[in-house]
């Protein structure tokens, strides 16, 4: 055990919101096991990477006796680890396809949690935070899989939270909207402007959450769904006519 220190592990934690939130984990005194199926390079000491693939359970597995073995156990999980970038019309879509997609976002989170609870038996509380997105309940054409992956983890999260009622372990949601994690300069005013926030999200946005939900003190915040867009899913919003357009 390293003695009171916390642990904690961040899937998809190579790049983007993942990065960001191993790294806060970090700088507020945890271990923070980070992983991810590309290979990434970290230079705060207490970030420890291990190469992963979400589809994988033997590397799940050997993800997760690795932090027992190093570590004593895992207090945090942080599912993050996702294709959150694949976009393709439903005709051209194949099944192994979707497949992946749910495999990776839906099941590889899924084995997750399974490895978490065995490496946070000994532990003194437990906190999995599920990274899921806004496009579960409002989406764009061509995100079926995302859309369906995203879905499918919040309901985890809530059956989760039942199951592990009795122990110490809480879980969690968090469903970020546009979280721009580069070339923040270039967004445009209109960007910014159309969240009723009045800009775009970054990923500290979320990395502040996780780190709330994650402290042992919050116990009490069990099966939420917390949506973080600035607004966005608050807006009705329709098709309107350029206002210097002449109609007939």
């Amino acid at each position: 055990m390293n003695g009171e220190k916390q642990i904690a592990v961040v899937t998809g934690a190579a790049g983007g919101i993942g990065r960001v939130i191993a790294g806060m984990f970090a700088d507020n005194g945890y271990t923070v096991i980070a992983t991810d199926v590309k290979d990434a390079r970290f230079e705060h000491r207490d970030i420890h990477f291990r190469k992963a693939d979400l589809c994988t359970y033997s590397d799940i597995c050997a993800l997760f006796d690795y932090a027992v073995q190093q570590f004593g156990g895992v207090h945090v999980l942080v599912n993050n680890g996702a294709i959150s970038t694949f976009c393709k019309n439903l005709s051209d879509i194949s099944p192994d396809e979707f497949r992946k997609v749910i495999d990776t976002n839906l099941n590889g989170s899924f084995m997750c949690c399974k490895q978490f609870l065995a490496a946070n038996r000994n532990m003194a509380y437990g906190r999995i935070i599920n990274i899921a997105s806004t496009r579960w309940h409002q989406n764009e054409a061509g995100w079926e899989a995302y859309g369906a992956s995203k879905g499918g983890l919040v309901s985890l999260t809530n059956s989760l939270c039942v199951s592990l009622s009795g122990t110490a372990i809480t879980v969690n949601a968090i469903s970020p909207g546009w979280i721009q994690c580069s070339d923040y300069d270039s967004l445009s005013v209109q960007d910014h402007k159309q969240h009723p926030s009045g800009r775009v999200g970054k990923p500290e946005d979320i990395g502040r959450m996780v780190l709330f939900l994650a402290a042992p003190e919050n116990d009490f915040i069990n099966g939420a769904h917390i949506v973080i867009d600035g607004g966005m899913t608050k807006r009705m919003i329709y098709y309107t006519p350029d206002e210097d357009l002449e109609t007939a």
